[in-house]
C-alpha cells in the first residue's frame, strides 16, 4: 500500500471520527486471535479503530507498530489508546481523495 497523502489522512480521520473501536486488546496483548480479528475487520470495513489497553507507553507503541507490520495496514492516527487503521480492499469501499 502506498503512503497516504495528508489530504487522504485528513479525509480518513473525518470518517473515523464516529467509529467505535472494533477490536479491544486486553491484558493478553497482541495474540494470533486478536490479529485475526483485526484482519477480518480491515477486510470488511477498510477503516477501523483498535484500542490497546497497555498502560506502558513503550509497550503500547510496540503493540501498535506490530499491528501495522503484521496486517500491512496504514496507521492513519493514534489518540491515546486508540489506533486508526486503513487498508484498501479489492472492491474499495472508501473512495479516497486523489493524490496529487
Amino acid at each position: 500500500m502506498s503512503q497516504l497523502t495528508t489530504k487522504q489522512k485528513q479525509y480518513l480521520k473525518g470518517l473515523a471520527h464516529n467509529l467505535k473501536p472494533v477490536v479491544l486488546l486486553g491484558a493478553n496483548g497482541l495474540t494470533e486471535g486478536v490479529l485475526a480479528e483485526i484482519e477480518l475487520a480491515l477486510d470488511s470495513h477498510e477503516l477501523i479503530k483498535v484500542k490497546a489497553a497497555a498502560e506502558d507507553r513503550e509497550e503500547k507503541k510496540a503493540i501498535m507498530a506490530a499491528i501495522v507490520r503484521e496486517t500491512g495496514a496504514t496507521q492513519v492516527q493514534t489518540i491515546g489508546h486508540i489506533q486508526v487503521l486503513y487498508r484498501a480492499t479489492e472492491d474499495r469501499k472508501i473512495d479516497l481523495p486523489k493524490a496529487k
